[in-house]
């Protein structure tokens, strides 16, 4: 570590680190700020899914919502990838696929690649559905960056990829 990056608190600053009056140093309270608007944003995600899970069938958690989001999203999916992809237990995957499979909104398939297992696949009547309860949230987040300038939101955009990536942006 440089003498540089450790004084300009852009690198090599303790996560855990305060200042001597016991305040967190700028790096701790700009994480802080960005988890609480991490959370405000997960909290509107979350309402997002619940209401649009109620809406394409009533009583469908959010969960198997995201289930069936996941697979419309991935084209052709097997069971096992798409626990690995949502990072979620296997049987509570099957459980909701099950539902989903009730409701007429996701098909089985052989998988021609392993006899044993099978695609998962959104039927057409699922897309259709799916497309009728996003309509009226459709531009939303248009909506809601209206006024940014198109090279702010290139810049989120780069930056969450970044963070989602594990990556240090350039």
């Amino acid at each position: 570590m440089t003498a540089a990056s450790a004084s300009d608190g852009t690198r090599g600053t303790d996560p855990g680190a305060a200042r001597p009056d016991g305040a967190p140093d700028e790096r701790t309270a700009a994480v802080r700020a960005l988890e609480l608007e991490f959370g405000e944003l997960f909290t509107h995600v979350r309402r997002l899914f619940a209401e649009n899970a109620e809406r394409l069938s009533p009583g469908m958690l959010p969960g198997a919502y995201k289930v069936f989001t996941t697979i419309v999203r991935r084209g052709e999916v097997t069971l096992s990838a798409l626990a690995e992809n949502l990072h979620s237990d296997k049987g509570q995957i099957s459980r909701a696929v099950r539902e989903l499979e009730e409701l007429g909104l996701v098909q089985r398939t052989p998988d021609p690649a392993d006899g044993r297992s099978s695609l998962l696949s959104a039927t057409p009547a699922g897309v259709e559905r799916l497309h009728a309860v996003r309509a009226p949230r459709e531009n939303s987040l248009l909506t809601a960056l209206e006024s940014w300038q198109v090279d702010d939101i290139r810049e989120l955009t780069r930056l969450l990829h970044a963070l989602s990536s594990s990556e240090t942006p350039d």
